[in-house]
């Protein structure tokens, strides 16, 4: 077993960290490091929290950490910042947020900028979340950049998705555009203090009514994070919800799907590798002026690479 992982058994939080790191800057001990952390897995209880900007995620992640602590778990908090377009580094850092919860050994808050990933997620993210997992905590939080036509990678991810959305400020067309009905396993109304609670709630049963099928029923909470109301019930829909899962088939599929997908994205990962390094070895490439068709390119570039694959494996 990799060093580093052998230290996260022994709950090192420094060896956590660097294992985070490690994968996120693509470290070429990276697939033995995840390899290794994926038989330490722990099924921890993954939660996702997505929405518009400002619509108080920071805030609610913050008051539900405070709420699982009370019940004695541990949890990890990964929150997903655009990336800076000159440091690729996360941008917000949305853990100032989050201050009070720095002393606590029982909490682990990680900022990782999206470097450009459309999904809305770090590549790395899933990544960091098995990492969490294997390192033995009770819940693990991903909060996103925000909900977007190209934001939809949550759901890949965790196990209960909660869309955060706020009165009049225009989320529910953006539901409706985005196809975010699809990966909602529960509303958030936060901010339920403003105008609008009452429409908005209408709106999103009327919503909930005609997507209706014989699975979970998408459940509508609101809350009031800075006033820390609604937060118990809440917790008690994502237990809910979590519960449904692995009491029926529902959420073995679930996870058998995502792994799936994680299966392709890492082969994809490895072939690009691949093809990239061999086209900036060769010097006997077509080469690429300003002129250059790049769907020939493209097409030579990969017939020239899998010809280079098809001699190695004759030697």
């Amino acid at each position: 077993m990799h060093e580093i992982v052998e230290r996260i058994k022994k709950k090192e939080v420094r060896a956590l960290a660097k294992a985070i790191t490690m994968v996120e800057n693509d470290h070429p001990d990276k697939l033995d490091i995840l390899s290794d952390v994926f038989s330490l897995g722990k099924n921890a209880l993954y939660i996702g929290l997505t929405g518009s900007p400002g619509a108080g995620k920071s805030s609610l992640v913050n008051r539900l950490i405070s709420h699982i602590r009370q019940e004695g778990k541990t949890v990890a908090v990964i929150a997903v910042d655009p990336t800076s377009p000159f440091s690729s580094g996360a941008l917000l850092g949305d853990r100032v947020r989050m201050t009070e919860h720095f002393t606590d050994e029982g909490v682990f808050i990680r900022s990782m900028a999206t470097r450009g990933s459309l999904g809305g997620l770090a590549r790395a993210t899933k990544d960091a979340i098995r990492i969490c997992d294997a390192y033995g905590f009770d819940v693990i939080i991903v909060e996103t950049v925000g909900v977007g036509q190209s934001e939809l990678d949550i759901m890949k991810v965790v196990d209960t998705t909660a869309v955060v959305l706020t009165p009049n400020s225009g989320d529910v067309l953006q539901i409706f555009k985005a196809g975010i009905m699809e990966i909602a396993d529960l509303f958030v109304i936060n901010k339920a203090d403003f105008d609008g609670v009452r429409k908005l709630k209408r709106l999103l049963r009327e919503l909930v009514m005609m997507t209706a099928t014989e699975k979970h029923e998408v459940a509508i909470v609101k809350t009031v994070s800075t006033e820390n109301e609604g937060i118990d019930e809440l917790w008690e829909k994502v237990k809910a919800h979590h519960h449904y899962l692995y009491t029926t088939k529902e959420g073995e599929t679930k996870r058998k799907e995502q792994l799936k997908l994680e299966l392709f994205e890492l082969i994809q990962e490895e072939i690009w590798r691949d093809v990239e390094q061999f086209i900036e070895n060769r010097e006997d490439l077509p080469a690429l002026t300003p002129t250059s068709d790049p769907y020939q390119l493209a097409k030579d570039w990969l017939e020239r690479w899998k010809e280079a694959e098809r001699l190695n494996e004759q030697r």
